[in-house]
């Protein structure tokens, strides 16, 4: 294959219609990097005959030494198509651009998949012939769908039907039409899940609007208006509003092959296919129109062998016909395998080789047909056939959209979801969805991601591959060369009688090879730092080398674009071709187009926006990453003297990887959080020897856990007799406040409504702060701030926010679904005080005093401060008061019980499901009058967040305390061999099956199952181990599950002492989780000595 010229793939970028963005999606091993390869040969940067085997994507040496893809990689394709404009003109030939982004399959890389889907315009998803649809196919999916790009189905490792499960025709084509069916379920479910949602927004407006009707018919009523024209109004109001829901259609989401988003292909063999291709080959001979073949070669139609004519399901009349499809395509396929690799000794036989190829017209090299190589002859058959690159590249050109027609259907809905939709400038949303080119335009550019490239390999930095040296060049070389050799020859003549070589040695190591700028490249290797480079796309105008932009955050909203932190300014110092493995220089870049681009580290830490101007600037960074960060490791220098090195690889590393996430806890320790076992090592390795470049030792993961309460048959008797259980009176040391509280459990369905909402508790929160202060623009700074603190906490799907008053009555219904505690919990809503930790967790303070103690959360804000004007100056006037009020506390109070949750009672994790119900709170008055109020009080405010933090946790451990803990959902696909052994494992790391179910027409069982994350890890390499590689694991956080027991429970009753003894020191799980916690966390573990012998303690190292 001829090596295509940047330079023309540059030139090729100015014409936006030619230009493909596209990306490969696909599970974990189903053929991604192999199709890849395929793809890159046509271009001349690898040779097809290592297509599939060099994997020239996969750049990291342990992406090479694992066969899995970790980090997305984009490459230019040229491929040029002879096109027709009308039948009867003559061929044109036409020039494209396809700018490809390789896609990581394994579950702990799906941020790289988020990060490389909202770049382009189209997919290719791939899915195994034999394993079937999977976790990640499943989730590639669904990002399509979310991100509204367009799919191509390729259905790859079709050559397994044939020699692992030794199906016939037939017998594949069955399986093919069941797995097209699995796909196509998939995504129906996906679009009737948005119908719903479409119909219950529809019907909620509906209501809006009849109710809207009613309140101003009763309105107009009592202004005495005319009746007659009240109730014409009124009526056309309600049959404006319920009008009919308008159905979408969904016949163009689903794959079907004669809609030619279909292709059936081998990558590893180098061939695919389009039912197009094979109608174009039987057009003539079966004398059939092109356009009908393409609708009848897939489906139950078939071909009667007189008359030629097709025939469907009902006209076979009892005839035992093959279909179209297994008779006119796959039978010749499976041919083609048995002449070349069938056979007893698997080497085929030459003379059905030598007919299928003058049949087919194919020309096959001598030297190809008298290899002893059978695979040689088979793919040699197959690319001159049915080429991979061909059958894929022109499904992309043909089906796929260019940039212009994408971005004018993908961008609208794009917009309107960002921050401050209503904000943004009409000229840049008309450029973006126009893609405009000009350099009058203004520039929007979407940072996805930061890439760490080396400095060694930046184009300026080094020599194009294969490309000589200028005349000039290797003139100066050739100078350096013999001026190096005249000084060293006097040194070789007279110095070399008297055996003195020191100087020649010297010499001869200066003139050391080195390149046309005269550095060495080993010197320059060792010590090349870390540039940073954003993976972007251009939406509109056109960016050059030295403009100055503007970089968004990802949380800038047009509304107040000066806001703090105020966009900074930026220079672009680089614009980059991306190659795969290299970088190609560019002095500009036009709308539509994926590239690199250099200038913004330490201005973008994960994603971003560039754009040309600050006033109405659009905000693109809201992406969803798939799999948040859920494991922990805390990070330490082996030599202390490296850690600021550390530190510094630490921020490098959290730019360049979409997932990870770097934090310094409280107590020093600098910690890393990755998505997964796989992604911490990968994380490690870049920090030793890319980022920090030192020796970084990792310690024990740190899971996350969460801590509740529940009511148990086996629980101790209240600590109080004389008061209910959970309750608790706190005195402080001065005796001058008394704080009775109750704390219990709440209903799971309350605790799950509140994880679910807790993006609508921080809004209404932020609003209440908001009308507190009365001027919006004093409370965004902190807002802003409080948001990057706790936007962690969110979960993804927080998109749609409730009202306060949905929020208040969606609530109030899940406490009425409570049975038989309907009298604790009535009128619960309405006394809500304060939500926990960190004012949005799944926990409540609820303020039950007589006198209204705190402030109520979820009532009206002029209900709240209107309605009692006195106690609204009595608030305001309490610095001047003389005597202290239990509401002086409120916020004490609040912020105690924010304490508490953020921190249990059994091993400082945060709570979930616990209500705190404030009783009654009484002030006395100091024994010593002379000090004022304001003395008092702060004195006392110390006092009161300690006592009321302690009864809290005395109220939770009255009860059952419990431990959640943070689960897996795991998915494994094993043959039957090896089922047991994945059984065995899972039940030694105290896993959980779900569900098992044999995959239809394969010998593959799909095993569903939980596993605790604390005992996860080693699980992936034990699996391999004990199957021998024969099931691979896929691990996707699923929430936090119930441990049902209890960590301190000590055995009571006879039959207890007699089952456990008296000690009961049987080894509980909960309480071994609990100990491994407290003692990480330097808190005291009960049982646990400190030293075993103090007299013969002695250091490691001795």
């Amino acid at each position: 294959m001829p090596v295509v010229n940047p330079e023309k793939l540059i030139g090729l970028q100015r014409n936006a219609d030619e230009v493909r963005n596209i990306c490969i999606l696909a599970h974990v091993d189903h053929g991604k990097t192999s199709l890849t390869d395929a793809l890159i040969a046509t271009n001349g940067i690898i040779s097809p005959k290592l297509a599939g085997k060099i994997r020239y994507l996969d750049s990291r040496p342990d992406e090479q030494l694992r066969g899995i893809t970790m980090e997305s990689s984009a490459i230019s394709l040229y491929f040029s198509l002879l096109r027709r404009s009308t039948p009867e003109a003559p061929p044109v030939q036409k020039e494209y651009l396809i700018n490809l982004i390789d896609s990581p399959g394994h579950i702990d890389f799906s941020s790289e998949v988020s990060t490389a889907s909202r770049l382009c315009d189209g997919a290719l998803v791939l899915v195994d012939a034999v394993e079937g649809v999977c976790s990640q196919t499943v989730t590639v999916l669904r990002q399509t769908w979310t991100e509204h790009l367009k799919p191509l189905l390729v259905i790859n490792k079709v050559d397994r039907l044939i020699t692992e499960l030794k199906m016939s025709p037939g017998e594949a084509y069955t399986h093919l039409s069941k797995l097209l069916e699995q796909v196509n379920a998939v995504i129906g479910s996906f679009f009737q899940g948005e119908r719903m949602e479409e119909d219950l927004q529809w019907r909620e407006r509906v209501e809006e609007r009849v109710a809207a009707a009613a309140a101003k018919e009763a309105e107009r009523a009592e202004r005495k208006a005319i009746k007659g024209s009240v109730t014409e109004d009124s009526e056309s109001v309600a049959s404006g509003a319920t009008g009919e829901f308008e159905e979408k259609d969904d016949e163009d989401l689903y794959f079907a092959p004669e809609k030619n988003n279909v292709i059936f292909s081998s990558a590893v063999d180098g061939w695919a296919f389009t039912v197009r291709q094979f109608a174009s080959l039987y057009e003539k001979k079966l004398a059939i129109k092109r356009s009908v073949l393409e609708k009848v070669l897939w489906g139950d139609f078939y071909l009667e062998p007189k008359t030629k004519r097709v025939l469907g399901s009902k006209h076979l009349k009892g005839r035992a016909l093959k279909p179209m499809f297994v008779q006119l395509v796959l039978d010749n396929i499976w041919a083609v395998y048995e002449a070349t690799t069938g056979g007893n000794t698997g080497k085929g036989d030459p003379a059905m080789v030598e007919k299928i190829t003058k049949s087919l017209s194919l020309t096959i090299p001598l030297h190809v047909l008298r290899s002893k190589d059978p695979r040689a002859i088979m793919t040699t058959v197959f690319s001159a056939w049915l080429p991979l690159s061909t059958a894929v590249l022109v499904s992309v050109i043909e089906h796929l959209p260019a940039p212009p027609a994408a971005q004018a259907s993908r961008l609208p809905a794009l917009i309107d979801a960002s921050p401050g939709a209503k904000y943004v400038d009409p000229i840049i949303r008309e450029a973006m969805v126009n893609t405009k080119p000009g350099e009058d335009d203004p520039v929007v550019a979407y940072v996805s991601k930061m890439v760490a490239v080396p400095a060694s390999e930046m184009p300026q930095n080094k020599r194009k591959a294969g490309s000589a040296m200028t005349g000039e060049e290797a003139r100066d070389l050739a100078r350096k060369k013999r001026a190096e050799f005249e000084r060293a020859q006097p040194a070789m003549n007279g110095d070399a009688m008297n055996g003195d070589l020191s100087e020649i040695t010297q010499a001869l190591g200066e003139s050391s090879v080195t390149d046309a700028h005269g550095d060495n490249a080993t010197d320059e290797a060792e010590g090349s730092p870390e540039h940073l480079i954003g993976f972007a796309r251009l939406y509109s105008g056109s960016l050059s080398v030295g403009d100055s932009v503007y970089v968004l955050p990802p949380k800038f909203s047009p509304a107040d674009p000066h806001t703090t932190p105020e966009p900074q300014k930026v220079i672009v110092t680089g614009l980059y071709l991306l190659m795969g493995r290299g970088l190609e220089a560019l002095t500009s870049v036009p709308a539509g187009v994926v590239f690199g681009i250099g200038g913004l580290e330490g201005h973008v830490l994960k994603s971003g926006t560039v754009c040309s101007q600050l006033e109405g600037a659009v905000n693109l960074a809201g992406i969803n990453m798939g799999s948040q960060p859920i494991v922990r490791v805390a990070l330490e220098p082996v030599n202390p003297a490296d850690l600021e090195k550390m530190i510094g690889g630490m921020k490098l590393l959290e730019q360049s990887d979409p997932c990870a996430q770097y934090e310094v806890l409280e107590s020093g320790e600098h910690v890393i959080l990755t998505a997964g076992e796989l992604h911490l090592e990968r994380c490690l390795k870049d920090l030793r020897e890319r980022f920090a470049k030192c020796e970084i030792q990792a310690g024990e993961p740190i899971v996350p856990y969460r801590e509740t309460i529940v009511s148990a048959s086996e629980m101790s008797p209240p600590k109080s007799k004389d008061l209910p259980r959970g309750t608790v009176i706190g005195v402080t040391t001065s005796k001058q406040i008394t704080v009775r509280l109750r704390v219990r459990p709440l209903p799971d369905v309350v605790t799950e409504f509140l994880l679910k909402n807790a993006g609508a508790i921080r809004r209404l929160y932020s609003e209440r702060k908001e009308q507190e202060e009365g001027k919006k623009g004093m409370t965004r700074d902190v807002e802003n701030l409080e948001a990057q603190d706790e936007a962690d906490e969110i979960p993804a799907a927080d998109t749609g926010m409730l009202s306060l008053l949905d929020f208040r009555e969606k609530l109030r219904s899940a406490f009425a679904e409570t049975k038989g505690q309907e009298h604790v919990w009535a009128d619960v809503v309405e006394k809500i005080a304060a939500f926990g930790p960190r004012r949005t967790g799944p926990n409540l303070l609820i303020d039950a005093t007589q006198d209204g103690t705190c402030q109520r959360f979820l009532q009206e804000f002029q209900e709240d401060f209107t309605a009692d004007p006195e106690a609204k100056n009595d608030t305001n006037s309490k610095p001047n008061s003389d005597t202290l009020s239990p509401r002086d506390f409120s916020d004490k109070i609040s912020y105690a019980f924010q304490l508490s949750t953020a921190q249990g009672p059994m091993c400082h994790e945060p709570t979930q499901g616990v209500a705190v119900i404030l009783e009654s709170v009484t002030v006395s008055a100091a024994p010593d009058s002379s000090s004022s109020a304001r003395d008092t009080l702060g004195r006392l405010t110390g006092e009161a967040i300690k006592t009321v933090r302690d009864a809290i946790r005395q109220g939770f451990m009255d009860w059952s305390p419990r431990l959640l803990l943070a689960m897996y959902s795991c998915e494994i696909q094993a043959s039957t061999e090896v089922l047991g052994r994945v059984y065995s494992v899972l039940a030694r790391r105290r896993g959980r099956i779900l569900t098992e179910s044999l995959k239809e027409g394969t010998p593959f069982y799909l095993i569903s199952s939980l596993l605790p994350v604390a005992e996860s890890f080693g699980f992936g390499d034990e699996m391999r181990k004990r199957t021998s590689g024969a099931a691979q694991p896929q691990l996707v956080f699923s929430g936090f599950e119930l441990l049902d027991e209890d960590p301190f429970w000590v055995p009571m009753t006879e039959e207890e002492l007699e089952d456990f003894g008296e000690k009961g020191d049987r080894e509980r799980v909960s309480r071994r989780y609990v100990d491994g916690v407290r003692g990480r966390k330097g808190l005291v573990v009960m049982g646990r000595k400190l030293v075993g012998d103090a007299e013969k303690q002695k250091t490691l190292k001795r």
